[in-house]
Order: C-alpha cells, then structure tokens, then sequence
C-alpha cells in the first residue's frame, strides 16, 4: 500500500513585516434554537482577564462569547529598508 504526503501551507510572512490581529464583531448566532437569526451587537473583542494566555483572556467582556465568535482580521505591514534602494542609484 502506497502512502501519500499531503503538505498544508499557509501564507507565511516575510520576514521583513509585521502581522497584527484583531478581532471584529461578534458573530454568534443566539437566535440559533428557535431557528432564527440574531447576533448581540458587540463590534469588537475586549479580553476580560488581563493575563495573556489564560481562559478569561479569550472571554470578550463586552459580550461575554468566546474570541472565536468574533471576525478575525489580519494586517500585514510591510517594513521597507531605504538603505536598499540608495545602493541602485548609478554612483
């Protein structure tokens, strides 16, 4: 029986930039048991503990759902090195 390697790669950033996450407006359905469509209104995630890592640091105190329901946005910034582009100036 012949085995087969499946590789994921997902988009890693260059090196020279730099990934911000922030996570956006709830989207937890609390209307899901009556079959209908409803979410609270909470428009961005606030961590409730203040220790990175711990369970009340994925609680939103606003809404109280987990930071799983809320959108996550990621921002990539390039960092841009000027001493490159001098060196192609001819001299």
């Amino acid at each position: 029986m012949k085995r087969t390697q499946v590789v994921v790669r997902r988009d890693v950033p260059a090196r020279d930039s730099s990934v911000t996450v922030r996570y956006a407006e709830c989207q937890k359905n609390h209307a899901v048991d009556v079959g209908g469509f409803a979410v609270d209104g909470c428009r961005e995630f606030m961590a409730s503990g203040d220790q990175e890592g711990t369970t009340a640091a994925l609680t939103c105190a606003a809404c109280g759902c987990h930071r799983s329901f809320h959108r996550r946005e990621v921002q990539t910034t390039e960092v841009v090195s000027e001493s490159s582009s001098h060196s192609s100036n001819g001299n």
